[in-house]
């Protein structure tokens, strides 16, 4: 037999880059598993934990790609940056909804999601020795982004006596003059909270300060309850000279699979972006492109008809929260509810009693960094009935 070690007497080792060592833990993979356990064990468990949005794509957006993927334009390869069609209708859309004047051609920038956005401009705007500045709790995957450029981390308190915003004045001296890009989420995963017009104004002059690049997280900017619509931070003078905003139609159309997303604002970053994908990827397959369009242009009854059902559930399910004695915030924003855990106890304890003993699924608040730990997030993403059937269950427990 050919011995396939070259004669060296060794076998071939694989010596992964140092960065790979580096990433963040996939935290929530492991409440998969939990959940996926119970579930096999034939539990019905209710999973409030998950952040994926639990109803179809509008059937007219579907009809759209149904037709486009006829179009032999689509079978070839697109063009790098895009389609134009599609970032003009993303302008147009920020244009009717936040009064947001945008260039198509350099100030749009479509994406493979938000989440590759978001990872992207760390690897564009830092390298060793730099700071981000990342909210906490806060969306997992910016800390993915931050460890791939080599750069490091430092956290922003989210606090309940704060109204969820970071306190810019906290910050150290040090690290602002180390810092280089700095993350924003509103509303918020997984707080819920909101931001007022005011904080942006506070934010755009912090970042010009301070030379510190803002990407404003906006994946859930469709979603404002009691008639409020939230924020866009590109809607305070003086947004696109320091930073970018993403949007993503995952929530807003229930478009999750899709992948579509955009980088809004600052020119130079619109252009970098476009740049670093120009050596990743050719873009988004035509037909998407052309249904994602179709979404953003078209009549947006869908999308007031979906905030409307998540107010309802968010209504539905803290009737029930009072009824058994759990008393949180109502969210102001996004499809997420932030709630603390029963005195003396920790998220991650909390949210494996729940699974076991009343087989619904939340996700702990410590996986989203130091300052989630005393709370759980639950998602707003199945029915009414099956969200008050969740909070009786935890009730049966006595926790409250």
């Amino acid at each position: 037999m050919q011995n396939n070690n070259n004669g060296t007497g060794s076998a071939f080792a694989i010596q992964p880059a140092g960065v790979m060592n580096q990433l963040p833990e996939q935290f929530f993979a492991k409440l998969v598993q939990d959940v996926n356990r119970q579930v096999a064990a034939g539990h019905d468990v209710i999973n409030l934990g998950q952040g994926n949005p639990d109803q179809p794509t509008p059937p007219h957006i579907v009809e759209e790609l149904r037709e486009a993927a006829g179009n032999p334009q689509y079978h070839k390869y697109s063009p790098f940056s895009g389609y134009a069609f599609l970032k003009e209708a993303a302008a147009q859309r920020y244009k009717e909804d936040y009064n947001v004047d945008l260039d198509p051609e350099t100030e749009v920038a479509i994406l493979f999601g938000g989440k590759t956005g978001l990872i992207e401009i760390s690897q564009i705007m830092l390298e060793s020795g730099d700071i981000c500045l990342v909210p906490d709790p806060g969306y997992p995957d910016y800390w993915s982004g931050v460890a791939l450029s080599g750069a490091e981390m430092a956290f922003m308190p989210l606090t309940e006596d704060h109204a969820y915003l970071p306190d810019y004045s906290a910050i150290p001296p040090e690290v602002l003059e180390r810092a280089k890009l700095m993350f924003l989420n509103y509303p918020n995963n997984p707080t819920s909270a909101t931001a007022p017009y005011s904080f942006y104004e506070e934010t755009v002059q912090f970042a010009k300060e301070n030379q510190i690049v803002v990407a404003s997280d906006f994946a859930y900017g469709a979603i404002g309850f009691d008639g409020e619509q939230p924020v866009s931070f590109l809607q305070v003078p003086g947004a696109k000279e320091v930073g970018v905003e993403f949007y993503t139609l995952s929530k807003t159309y229930n478009m999750a699979g899709w992948r579509v997303a955009f980088a809004l604002g600052n020119k130079e970053i619109i252009r970098l972006i476009n740049l670093m994908q120009d050596h990743v990827y050719v873009s988004l397959f035509g037909g998407i492109q052309a249904a994602a369009a179709r979404a953003l242009t078209d009549d947006q009854q869908c999308v007031k008809d979906l905030v409307a059902m998540y107010e309802s559930r968010r209504n539905a399910f803290f009737e029930e929260l009072e009824q058994i004695g759990w008393k949180a915030e109502a969210p102001k924003g996004s499809f997420f509810c932030w709630l603390p855990v029963p005195e003396g106890m920790g998220s991650r304890e909390f949210a494996t009693l729940l699974l076991e003993k009343a087989h619904v699924a939340v996700a702990p608040g410590i996986g989203f960094g130091t300052n989630g730990e005393g709370y759980v997030r639950i998602g707003l993403l199945t029915s009414e009935e099956r969200l008050r059937e969740a909070v009786r269950r935890i009730g049966k427990l006595n926790l409250f």
